[in-house]
């Protein structure tokens, strides 16, 4: 079948791919945030920019995107694969532990912006109800820009996710409630809120029971597979089917979403299934970047522009006096404050939603809703620029004992994962045995969906992971580590492995397991603190025993033993071309109560 090259949905995605090979590298060569890249690559490609000039020149179809539309279910899955690898880096214990940030400190915040801004909208003239309707869109934040600068688990990301997800829980409560205030709504649409509350309580529980049983079963049949098309297909599959319960009990896509992530982050599969997602997370966002850049018409910015710098100006004024007033009210020191204030001051794609159901309401005219709306992708276009602004007004506040905080505490409690240990066979659960025999922390890692089973039913602190993948080491938090265990069979991947994470943490103590004096010496090159070969101590062993059993004293048999090993240390020094000599020699206990 001949390729028809003038297909409208071909054209748009060859332009969304092309974007996102030109913006990532282009911008990140000039350490510019990619954000503003999709953005302006829109507005450039989208119908208001070169796309108004296809008249003139046809050839611009194929570098422009025509239909804006259908490029639009793209965009809202990035953010819903958003909200699942957040899920995935949460638990039930840690949920419960930020309900007081999320319904305390979120919902006040989302009440407080909603409620000032409401009433500068009305002060300027607008009624009541569309007043009620502007304010709760233009107090959203965003959710797919802020979170990635943040993450979840910093001093700054939490109270900032807190106030993220008490918004986007509320989002169908806010339309539910602009439906109500229409001209035409009765009294039916408070009705309908309390059963979409009901159906959606009902869903969220059967989400939630469903997948403890669920989940684990399948991506272990996934996993035992070896097949990373088919973990992905599962967890793809898991996403869509969680995001169109909620979808249809009349909640938020992005709950069902939230929810998978976390049932997910709950199994020993977390690790896998958030590596697999990445890089589809990553493209789906940028699509959904490309799809803000659309909506700035660059004529009207040039003829309304003051009155946008006004309307940009006022809500990012009072969003950020709302959020540093609360989170000063609760504790939080003030550069902080200011610096989450600011990040969290400008409106939020969901915006976009809200500002069309007020619309298709009727509580703010047509022309109304298309001002706000170029304030709205403006306010994302400098979401970035907020960040960095953010962090200068924090340092000239505290100084550099801010920074200082917020590096030490990048990990969920301030603590990392201790040893952690691949590969998970006999060497690596005798390992494991040992450390908790001295009270050490660790989690281990196997590619084994079988023996990840049975070492989690055996009280073992153990994850699925096949670290064959590079993105899998990657989010081991490495950085974190107290000390990186290989005991896996294989001598090519350990090497790899090796290398990867001495390039990447440098002073990490890397001990690993070599098959041979060969091996080992080609570990100690990777960058291997130590390289422990099996065969040389098996062999070592034999030989005492069968020497002692022969009747050979056991002096000389010591003694020709250690010979052998400080051989075999100096031809392992001699292949790696160490400075100092590997670590060969097993202490007798005789030896360390001397």
């Amino acid at each position: 079948m001949a390729l028809d090259i003038t297909n409208t949905a071909l054209s748009d995605t060859l332009v969304i791919l092309g974007a996102a090979g030109l913006v990532i590298p282009a911008f990140a060569r000039f350490k510019i945030s990619p954000v503003i890249g999709f953005i302006l690559v829109g507005a450039l490609v989208g119908p208001a920019g070169l796309g108004a000039m296809i008249d003139q020149f046809p050839w611009l179809y194929y570098v422009t995107i025509t239909q804006p539309e259908s490029i639009a279910p793209f965009a809202e899955f990035g953010i819903v694969l958003l909200l699942f690898t957040v899920g995935l880096e949460l638990s039930f214990k840690r949920l419960w532990s930020m309900r007081n940030l999320v319904f305390g400190v979120g919902a006040v915040q989302l009440v407080s912006g909603a409620v000032l801004l409401g009433l500068g909208l009305w002060a300027i003239g607008q009624p009541v109800a569309g007043a009620i309707g502007l304010g709760l869109a233009l107090t959203l934040s965003s959710t797919g820009l802020v979170l990635p600068m943040t993450g979840t688990t910093s001093a700054i990301g939490r109270p900032t996710f807190a106030m993220l997800l008490a918004e986007d829980l509320a989002l169908v409560p806010i339309i539910i409630l602009l439906a109500a205030l229409a001209p035409s709504a009765s009294d039916e649409g408070w009705e309908g809120l309390g059963e979409i509350l009901l159906r959606g309580g009902i869903v969220i529980a059967v989400l939630l029971v469903a997948g403890r049983f669920v989940l684990p079963r399948l991506f272990a049949q996934a996993a035992r597979t070896k097949s990373p098309e088919l973990f992905l297909a599962a967890s793809l599959l898991v996403v869509i089917v969680a995001s169109l319960a909620t979808a249809a009990a009349g909640l938020s896509p992005i709950v069902g979403a939230l929810i998978a992530g976390i049932v997910i982050a709950e199994t020993e599969y977390g690790g896998e299934v958030e590596a697999t997602i990445e890089p589809f997370k990553g493209l789906a966002l940028g699509i959904f970047l490309l799809s803000v850049g659309m909506m700035l018409d660059l004529r009207m910015i040039v003829e309304y522009w003051p009155s946008l710098l006004a309307a940009v100006v006022g809500v990012i004024a009072v969003k950020t006096l709302v959020v540093f007033l609360l989170l000063r009210a609760t504790g939080v020191r003030r550069g902080m404050a200011a610096e989450i204030g600011v990040l969290m001051s400008s409106p939020s794609e969901l915006t976009i939603v809200v500002l069309g159901t007020a619309a298709a309401a009727q509580l703010i005219l047509p022309p109304t809703a298309a001002f706000w709306t170029t304030v709205t992708a403006i306010g994302l276009t400098i979401t970035p620029l907020l960040a960095k602004a953010g962090r200068i007004i924090a340092r000239k506040i505290e100084g550099k004992a801010m920074d200082d905080d917020m590096a030490s505490d990048t990990t969920p409690d301030g603590d990392g994962p201790g040893t952690v240990i691949i590969g998970f066979g006999r060497v690596g659960r005798l390992v494991a045995d040992m450390l908790r025999a001295h009270d050490k922390r660790f989690v281990a890692v196997d590619a084994d969906p079988d023996t990840v089973a049975a070492a989690r039913a055996q009280g073992y602190p153990i994850r699925f992971g096949d670290v064959a993948r590079p993105d899998v080491i990657d989010h081991l938090r490495l950085g974190h580590a107290d000390a990186l265990i290989l005991t896996m069979d294989d001598p090519v991947l350990s090497i790899r492995v090796t290398r990867r994470v001495r390039n990447w943490v440098p002073a990490l103590p890397i001990v690993a397991r070599a098959r041979d004096s060969r091996h080992a010496a080609d570990l100690y090159r990777a960058g291997a603190t130590d390289a422990v070969p099996e065969t040389l101590e098996s062999s070592l062993q034999l030989s005492e025993a069968v020497l002692v059993d022969l009747g050979v004293a056991m002096g000389p048999v010591i003694a020709s033993i250690h010979e052998k090993r400080d051989e075999m240390r100096q031809q392992i020094k001699a292949d790696a071309q160490m400075e100092r000599e590997p670590r060969l020699r097993r202490l007798r206990k005789a030896e360390v109560e001397g």
